[in-house]
C-alpha cells in the first residue's frame, strides 16, 4: 500500500483509529487499533509493566493485588506532588483521594506509603496511617504487615508521640482520638521534616477540630485524606484544606468498570393489622391521673418512630417478612445477608423472632452494653434483654473481642450465620462478597447511608446486584 492509498483510507473512515509499519521503498502497512491494541500498548509496553510489577503488586492473604486503573493513576498523581519541595518551614501540598467504596481504596493508601518510602528525592520520610476506627486500624496494620513493610500501631497518645519523636523509618498506624490524646501532651508542635500523614476520614471526623489539632501538632507535615463517600457541597469546601481533590473515581465510574455490581431498592412493608381499641382502652387507664398536656406528652412519646420500631409486633411481623423474604431468594445459594437494627433492644428481639421463625441462621453482632444501673448508651436504654444476651456471648466466647472476631469469620467463611444483625458495627469498613442484601429496619442518612449500602455491591460469583430492602 503507498501512502495514497493510506491517506485515502483516512479521509474516508477519519473515526477509526490506523497504525502504519514500513515495508520500505515508500510502501506502508496499514491495520486498524483496536481497544484491545490500546490496553496491551498502555499496559505493557517496559516503562508502565515493570512499575506496576515493583511498584503496584502486593500481597494480601496469599492473594496477589496488582494495582487497577484508578489507583495507579490516583497513586502517581499524588506522588507527583508531593516530590515538589515546599519552600522552607512550609509544608507539602497535600490533597484528597475520593476513590468510592469497593474501589480498593486500604489498598491505594498501601501502594502510596510504599513509594513514599521509597522515594529516593524525599530523604527519611516518615508515614503516619490515621483511621477512625479500630477494625479498620487493625485491618491497615495487617495489610502493611504483609508486604513486608515495618510497621507499628500507636495504641496511645503517648505511643504516638514517642513514634513521632523517634528517627526510625517504620510506618505507624494510629486511630484519629489518639491523635486527640497526644495533642493534649504535647506542649510543643514536632516539626521534622519530611512527615506524610494519610487520613483515612470516612466519617469525616478530620474536617472538624481533630484536623486543626492535628495540624497544630504536626505544622510541617503534609496531610493526604481519603474517602470513599461523596463530598457534599460544604465539604469540598473544607476539602480544599487538604490541597483540594487530586483524583476522582465515583460509584458510576466502578459499576461502568465491573469493579462493583448495581444496587437495587426495594420499600417494603409486612402486613399486620393494629386492634386500637384494646390500645385505646390500655392508654386511658394509665394516663387517667394525668392532665391533657401531660397525656399528650405521654402519647407524643409512644408514637415516636424509635419506639414503633422497637415494639415487638412489628420486629415479629418484620421478622416473619425478612425470613421468608431470604429463604425464597438466596438460601441455600452460600449468600448472605445483614439486618440492621434501631438500637441493641430491637436487635436482640429481631435474633428472637428470627429463631422462633425457624427459616434462617442468625446472630447479633453488637458493641458491649453498658450495664450500669439507670444507663443508657448511644442507642438507647439498656434492657434486661440485652444485658442476658451480652452474658450469655461473653460465657460462649469469653471476652468481647473473641465474641467479634469469631462472628465475622463466621459470617464471612461458615455457612451459618445466613444473616447477621447490627446496630453500627459492620457497616463500615468491612467487606464480604457474599454479603448479598442489606435489611434496613433503622434510619441512616447521608454518609452512614452510603457507607452502610455498599456493603452489599462487592463482586462474588454469580453476583448480579447487591439488593437493600428497606423498611424503615
Amino acid at each position: 500500500m503507498n501512502e495514497a492509498v493510506y491517506r485515502e483510507n483516512l479521509r474516508r473512515n477519519p473515526d477509526r483509529k490506523y497504525a502504519t509499519f514500513p515495508l520500505g521503498a515508500g510502501e506502508l502497512g496499514l491495520w486498524s487499533l483496536s481497544a484491545q491494541d490500546e490496553l496491551l500498548y498502555n499496559t505493557c509496553r517496559p516503562e508502565r509493566l515493570f512499575d506496576l510489577i515493583f511498584n503496584f503488586t502486593i500481597y494480601d492473604a496469599g492473594a496477589k493485588i496488582i494495582a487497577r486503573y484508578q489507583q495507579y493513576f490516583g497513586v502517581r498523581k499524588t506522588l507527583d506532588r508531593l516530590k515538589v519541595n515546599p519552600a522552607d518551614g512550609e509544608a507539602r501540598a497535600g490533597g484528597v483521594i475520593w476513590h468510592t467504596q469497593g474501589s480498593g481504596k486500604s489498598y491505594t493508601m498501601v501502594m502510596l506509603a510504599q513509594l513514599l518510602a521509597s522515594e529516593k528525592t524525599i530523604s527519611n520520610s516518615k508515614i503516619i496511617l490515621v483511621i477512625d476506627r479500630v477494625e479498620l486500624d487493625d485491618q491497615i496494620y495487617q495489610t502493611f504487615a504483609k508486604c513486608d513493610k515495618e510497621v507499628v500501631q500507636a495504641k496511645t497518645g503517648n505511643e504516638l508521640i514517642a513514634y513521632l519523636s523517634q528517627s526510625s523509618d517504620a510506618i505507624v498506624t494510629t486511630l484519629i482520638n489518639k491523635f486527640d490524646a497526644a495533642f493534649k501532651k504535647q506542649t510543643e508542635p514536632l516539626k521534622a521534616p519530611n512527615v506524610f500523614v494519610l487520613v483515612d476520614e470516612g466519617h469525616r471526623t478530620q474536617y472538624g477540630t481533630l484536623n486543626v489539632k492535628m495540624r497544630r501538632m504536626l505544622p510541617t507535615a503534609c496531610f493526604i485524606a481519603f474517602t470513599g463517600t461523596p463530598l457534599m457541597k460544604k465539604e469540598k469546601n473544607t476539602a480544599a484544606k487538604f490541597g483540594g481533590i487530586i483524583d476522582s473515581y465515583t460509584v458510576s465510574d466502578a459499576v461502568a468498570d465491573g469493579a462493583v455490581v448495581p444496587l437495587l431498592f426495594e420499600g417494603r412493608a409486612p402486613l399486620f393489622n393494629v386492634n386500637e381499641r384494646p390500645l385505646d382502652n390500655y392508654f386511658n387507664k394509665i394516663s387517667e391521673p394525668l392532665n391533657h398536656y401531660q397525656r399528650t406528652d405521654l402519647k407524643r412519646k409512644f408514637s415516636r418512630q424509635e419506639m414503633l420500631t422497637t415494639g415487638e409486633q412489628i420486629i415479629c411481623a418484620k421478622a416473619w417478612d425478612i425470613s421468608q423474604h431470604f429463604k425464597d431468594n438466596w438460601q441455600g445459594t452460600g449468600f448472605k445477608g445483614q439486618l440492621v437494627a434501631p438500637n441493641k433492644l430491637a436487635a436482640v428481639r429481631y435474633k428472637r423472632f428470627l429463631d422462633q421463625v425457624g427459616m434462617v441462621s442468625s446472630e447479633v453482632l453488637v458493641s458491649p452494653p453498658d450495664d450500669r444501673e439507670g444507663t443508657e448508651d448511644a442507642y438507647g436504654h439498656i434492657g434486661d434483654e440485652v444485658l442476658i444476651h451480652w452474658k450469655k456471648m461473653m460465657n460462649q466466647y469469653g471476652n468481647p473481642k473473641n465474641y467479634d472476631e469469631s462472628l465475622r469469620r463466621a459470617f464471612k467463611y461458615s455457612d451459618a450465620p445466613e444473616i447477621i444483625i447490627v446496630v453500627d458495627k459492620l457497616l463500615t469498613g468491612f467487606d464480604n462478597p457474599r454479603n448479598v442484601v442489606l435489611y434496613l429496619c433503622r434510619n441512616l442518612r447521608e454518609h452512614t447511608l452510603f457507607q452502610a449500602i455498599t456493603r452489599v455491591n462487592r463482586k462474588h460469583s454469580h453476583k448480579d446486584f447487591g439488593y437493600i430492602i428497606d423498611y424503615d
